[in-house]
């Protein structure tokens, strides 16, 4: 009976053809892929939504620009009162011009950056001296704030490995712990952005999937912690989004290379070779111009994760082709996922 009901949704999955290597060219159907819940009889059903949105509060970093800044959005339209953290209010820019234009007593934008723990204290402060009843708490908490680059180990400096760890690791640690209190208070949700990089590796991104590995086995330890204060910790890993979030462009991607080539030893330089260099790079190209452009599967994943009386633990927002990878890739053995995705 057990393996029945493990087996039904992969009896749903229909894909008609499996290439196994990312052409890398877009050329793959963009799909949302996150298991409903299952009733008994195996059919869709879904969990009614949390009562009194509108009297809710929502924290979210990163909200300058991508994935947060679409959410802000979205989740104000839902009704919940929202604190978007924002690296550069302090300066006009990015996303909370635009959310400040709003004019709305539910928008509120912080300056947030996630690295620095006087800004994190000050933000915490401002959050529960405007909250309506603080003792009620902060209902939501969404880790989205991160930044990416890429590298083969040997290509990337010790400075890279850390700035990226800061901001995607140490950034949704110190976050959570700051404002921790006032979601225990609310017995409210905590939402933590990770990735399908976080879920298995991928050759010229180490920096990258170290922290959102990091982040999975943080949000894990978390949601075992927190299950008896009441709290609901859930992780949302989407798939190759990076032409909706503007984390590359073709400018960025060239001015990464180039620095990185500039810092390497010579040794490295020497061994390698600027044609390889400039292969890997292209391969990176590639994969920034096959993503989807459209964000709203990530954002629906992170609405139902707030609002659900009983959210998932994982979501997995991505293509039929990255969710087979990434199930292939941690459930078969090595000797054969390297084979197919990586050699």
């Amino acid at each position: 009976m057990l393996a029945t009901k493990l087996s039904r949704p992969l009896l749903n999955f229909s894909v008609k053809v499996l290439n196994f290597k990312d052409p890398g060219n877009g050329f793959r159907p963009v799909q949302r892929f996150s298991f409903p819940l299952l009733s008994p009889c195996g059919s869709r059903s879904y969990a009614n939504e949390v009562e009194q949105i509108g009297g809710r509060a929502v924290l979210i970093t990163g909200c300058d620009s991508g994935f947060g800044f679409d959410l802000a959005k979205h989740l104000h339209d839902k009704g919940f009162i929202i604190y978007a953290g924002c690296l550069q209010k302090d300066k006009g820019q990015g996303g909370s011009k635009e959310l400040d234009a709003m004019k709305s007593d539910r928008m509120r934008t912080v300056q947030l950056n996630v690295c620095d723990s006087k800004e994190m204290d000050r933000a915490v402060e401002h959050v529960q001296n405007s909250l309506e009843d603080p003792e009620k708490g902060l209902w939501g908490l969404v880790n989205n704030a991160g930044i990416s680059t890429f590298g083969e180990v040997e290509f990337t400096s010790m400075d890279t490995y850390m700035e990226v760890a800061e901001v995607n690791l140490w950034g949704t640690v110190r976050t959570t712990k700051a404002f921790l209190p006032l979601i225990r208070r609310s017995k409210g949700r905590v939402v933590n952005i990770s990735s399908m990089m976080g879920r298995m590796g991928s050759p010229a991104r180490s920096p990258y999937c170290i922290t959102k590995f990091g982040v999975e086995a943080f949000s894990d330890c978390l949601r075992y912690e927190m299950q008896p204060q009441g709290v609901m910790v859930s992780i949302v890993e989407p798939g190759n989004f990076i032409a909706g979030t503007n984390l590359y462009s073709p400018e960025r991607i060239k001015a990464i290379a180039d620095k990185m080539w500039d810092e390497l030893p010579e040794i490295v330089r020497k061994d390698y070779g600027r044609k390889y260099f400039d292969e890997q790079v292209s391969k990176m190209e590639s994969y920034c111009n096959s993503g989807s452009r459209d964000t709203s599967p990530v954002i629906e994943s992170v609405a139902h994760a707030l609002t659900s009386t009983a959210p998932y633990t994982r979501y997995h927002p991505m293509d039929y082709y990255w969710w087979l990878r990434m199930q292939i890739m941690t459930h078969m053995p090595a000797a054969i996922s390297d084979r197919l995705y990586v050699y």
